[in-house]
């Protein structure tokens, strides 16, 4: 077998390739590293260029759609700030479940702390962090303010 080490590149379909660089552009902050008009895909880098890569590709405004996920390695400082972020920027912070939140959630199998929001398309993203605590499946998800208090974090 070869040893995988890391994500390199993911892929999502949009119906709008402008709207969705200047979403994934302007809102989110991601460099744009490349323009295929002819193939109607787009390409940015998250993290350093040469790092990993996030892919658009243009699939018309069929009546059919796909929604997929891709979820962002950030700060959990990043992640603690996420909703207000989002909301100022016109976009709304969800939890797991897909309803509107105020603070972030933590999956305590892992653990992380995780903000939850669509794109223009409906493509499910996620901001998450890991963080230094012992994993607490018996918790499921909870609130960060359940979490947070006497966790050091």
């Amino acid at each position: 077998m070869i040893p995988i080490q890391d994500l390199f590149e993911a892929h999502l379909t949009v119906s709008d390739l402008d709207r969705s660089i200047a979403f994934y552009r302007d809102v989110l902050g991601l460099p744009l590293a490349q323009v295929f008009p002819d193939r109607q895909v787009a390409f940015f880098w998250i993290g350093a260029p040469g790092n990993s890569m996030l892919g658009l590709w243009a699939t018309g405004a069929g009546p059919q759609k796909l929604s997929l996920h891709t979820a962002f390695r950030v700060s959990v400082e990043a992640v603690l700030e996420a909703p207000e972020v989002l909301r100022s920027a016109g976009v709304t912070p969800l939890d797991l479940v897909g309803k509107p939140v105020t603070e972030p959630v933590v999956l305590a199998w892992m653990p992380s702390v995780a903000v939850y929001f669509h794109d223009p398309d409906g493509n499910l993203l996620e901001f998450i962090a890991m963080l230094p605590q012992q994993a607490q499946p018996q918790l499921g998800v909870i609130r960060w303010s359940d979490w947070a208090p006497g966790t050091g974090v």
